[in-house]
């Protein structure tokens, strides 16, 4: 991810978690080195997933199940040349797999916007090295996964910024909850690309589905925002008030989608691109800003959030707290009682401990000891 940007060749992301699943996925089955490759060749070769499943005003589910539909084509592969199937070697170097023949690397400058794919660039079709360096690793603690983010909830990440900077007005701003929707004339928020691209895209204010809503910046922050208008006060510390506000599948629901003073407060709602002093901040962290105006000219502004809590950088929120309320939160919906959630979720966090057949049945669970409830989506 970090040498070939997918997203600008319009591939979807996931295609990295292919790769990686296919790999670790065999890994643990004892695949040889072959069986692996020919794996990720498979992979890369028939399974490439465009952008196309993002674009839209209306996001599909299979949107939100990108990433497990191509690790399950991933998986598939593994198994396949397990059982002696074999597929594309070489895959980085195949000069018409994705990687060189969007950044050729012989018979035309390597540039995205100087490609010649004619069939009579013979030298541009021939052998030739990857447009990146593969690293390996094989000790140590620096591992990728210790830089990523938790969600404190359920929203889109790059909508964490906006909702750590309205969490914090109000927490440090009372009258805020306490005024009501009236008080509030307006909220811009100001972000970077591409969140002011993609979440931020006006015409997500009117979402119809889930995925929709879930990409839709306005009405991630209008659903906090007016959870604790009803409430009319929040909790005093920034921890309380993320997991006092924290959304759940319901703020996804059908009765969500459609709540009137949801959709008044995403009216209120405009977004600003911050410019280049936001954008070059992004990724090392999430730089966003709300400013919120009141009737009667009073503004409360968040300033440059960069950190917000479950971001891999921030220090301050006691982020197993919170974490444990959201798995309570959900595990409510579904088991019979909290013991049963916290028996589950115990398995997990003692999984570094856990034997290889404590961990093939890390996920099993009664299925006739669910919770019934009514569909969430209507």
């Amino acid at each position: 991810a970090e040498v070939f940007s997918l997203k600008s060749y319009k591939i979807d992301h996931v295609v990295h978690g292919a790769i990686a699943s296919a790999a670790v996925y065999g890994a643990l089955l004892g695949a040889s080195a072959e069986q692996i490759e020919s794996a990720i060749g498979m992979a890369v070769a028939h399974y490439v997933p465009f952008r196309a499943i993002r674009a839209g005003k209306q996001l599909s589910d299979s949107k939100g199940a990108s990433a497990a539909i191509s690790t399950e084509a991933a998986v598939l592969s593994m198994r396949r040349a397990m059982r002696g199937f074999v597929g594309p070697r070489d895959i980085f170097r195949n000069p018409e797999a994705i990687f060189r023949f969007f950044e050729p690397t012989t018979g035309v400058p390597a540039s995205q916007d100087n490609i010649d794919i004619t069939l009579g660039n013979k030298v541009r079709w021939g052998p030739g090295p990857s447009p990146f360096n593969l690293v390996l690793s094989h000790s140590g603690s620096d591992f990728a996964v210790c830089g990523m983010h938790f969600k404190l909830g359920l929203y889109e990440h790059q909508s964490a910024g906006a909702l750590e900077g309205l969490i914090s007005a109000l927490v440090h701003s009372p009258e805020l909850a306490a005024g009501g929707a009236d008080a509030i004339e307006g909220i811009n928020i100001v972000a970077y690309e591409p969140a002011f691209g993609i979440i931020g895209d006006p015409a997500k204010k009117d979402p119809k589905t889930r995925q929709s809503a879930d990409h839709s910046m306005a009405f991630i922050v209008s659903r906090i925002l007016i959870k604790a208008l009803k409430a009319g006060k929040v909790p005093s510390t920034m921890d309380a008030a993320w997991m006092d506000l924290m959304l759940s599948p319901y703020d996804y629901g059908k009765d969500a989608l459609y709540d009137p003073e949801t959709r008044a407060m995403m009216a209120k709602i405009s977004f600003s691109h911050g410019g280049p002093e936001f954008d070059a901040k992004y990724p090392d962290g999430i730089p966003t800003q709300i400013d919120i105006s009141l009737k009667g000219g009073k503004q409360i502004s968040s300033g440059m959030v960069m950190y917000p809590s479950g971001h891999a950088r921030n220090t301050s929120a006691d982020l197993r707290k919170i974490l444990e309320h959201k798995n309570r939160m959900l595990g409510d919906i579904v088991f019979s009682d909290r013991s049963a959630v916290d028996a589950f979720v115990q398995r997990l966090v003692k999984m570094e401990s856990a034997s290889a057949a404590e961990v093939a049945k890390l996920y099993d669970f009664d299925w006739s000891a669910m919770r019934s409830h009514d569909c969430i989506d209507g």
